[in-house]
């Protein structure tokens, strides 16, 4: 069958239900190693902060004796392998809105849906709690809201972080091993190559092989991020990326059309990618001290090279200031 807006037929996909192991089995072992990789949030994003700061704001709701709102900080959120965009803003509750289908945030009537003009994209394997944390730090420092894009987790992210996807991120890009391997996932074992695949499914015209979803730019994040420039009615301002993604953010921008990339700023951080899109401006760091994001920047030249290494928890240091380096990008 070939690639394309498509579902299988019952009777194929039965036939290939009888080749795959049930979501039941597998969803664990995923869900799993998207708690791993929650633990490392911990080490490259102020996940403290985060968390500190929404209990600040929520006691005054406490003392009102009001329910508080519900917070990505739950344990089955952090374990939960399926995307999101979480809408931050640090300065006006609810302070985290968030959103599981693309197409329900581009129509959605709030006025906050449209306003936010920054999206922010973490690195490998990263939760709700990574995303959320670095998100945070820069609407703090800009003083405006912030669209997260939480990376689902699936089989093929498994099966390359197994491969040593947190220090081959670059290899793996250039490769486009990911999409290949959903490709294959997709192809063969259609129910295990969708699980923590919704929000991809979820953007306009996503393309589908045996009903399984599959990537048109590299992974389910760059897809997403595609969508949302492509059909959002406001251009968004600026994009952020740390580590891989940097690249997915690169990903997502090469096949716009100029109009949808004039005057779009991309800060990339731990990870510089190609400038060779038309109307964007980049700012690109990569720390002195950043074995991981040298190891993975392919001949690409950042413009900064701070004293740093590839964290952006400030209580780790010398930690890269993120907040600090997208107003420098996007100043008021």
């Amino acid at each position: 069958m070939p690639i394309g807006d498509n579902l299988p037929t019952q009777s194929e996909r039965s036939f290939l239900n009888l080749f795959e192991p049930p979501p039941q089995l597998i969803e664990p072992a995923v869900r799993a190693c998207r708690l791993f990789n929650t633990a490392l949030d911990i080490v490259f994003y102020d996940v403290a902060t985060l968390a500190a700061q929404l209990a600040e704001k929520d006691a005054s709701v406490r003392a009102r004796e009001e329910k508080p709102p519900s917070r990505i900080v739950q344990l089955d959120a952090l374990s939960d392998p399926e995307g999101s965009l979480l809408l931050i803003d640090a300065n006006t509750a609810p302070y985290v809105h968030r959103y599981t289908n693309v197409e329900v945030f581009l129509t959605s009537p709030h006025p906050e849906t449209r306003a936010v003009e920054i999206v922010t994209i973490t690195g490998v394997g990263s939760s709700a709690l990574g995303s959320a944390a670095l998100a945070w730090d820069i609407s703090i420092a800009l003083g405006k809201p912030v669209l997260a894009i939480v990376p689902g987790y699936g089989m093929a992210d498994v099966i390359l972080q197994a491969l040593g996807g947190w220090f081959g991120f670059g290899l793996y890009d250039y490769l486009h091993a990911k999409s290949l391997i959903q490709n294959a996932l997709a192809n063969a074992a259609p129910r295990t190559a969708s699980i923590g695949r919704q929000l991809p499914a979820s953007t306009p015209d996503a393309k589908t092989l045996h009903g399984a979803p599959v990537f048109r730019h590299g992974s389910g994040s760059s897809d997403v991020l595609h969508a949302l420039l492509l059909h959002r009615d406001a251009a968004f301002k600026l994009l952020v990326g740390h580590s891989k993604g940097a690249l997915q953010i690169g990903n997502a921008i090469r096949s716009l059309p100029p109009d949808r990339t004039h005057e779009l700023r991309v800060v990339t951080l731990g990870c510089p990618i190609s400038t060779d899109v038309a109307g964007v401006s980049y700012y690109q760091y990569l720390g002195l001290f950043d074995a991981l994001g040298q190891l993975n920047m392919w001949g690409h030249r950042p413009n900064q090279w701070p004293p740093t290494w590839h964290s952006t928890n400030p209580k780790l240091p010398p930690a890269m200031t993120a907040g600090k380096y997208a107003a420098d990008a996007f100043p008021a």
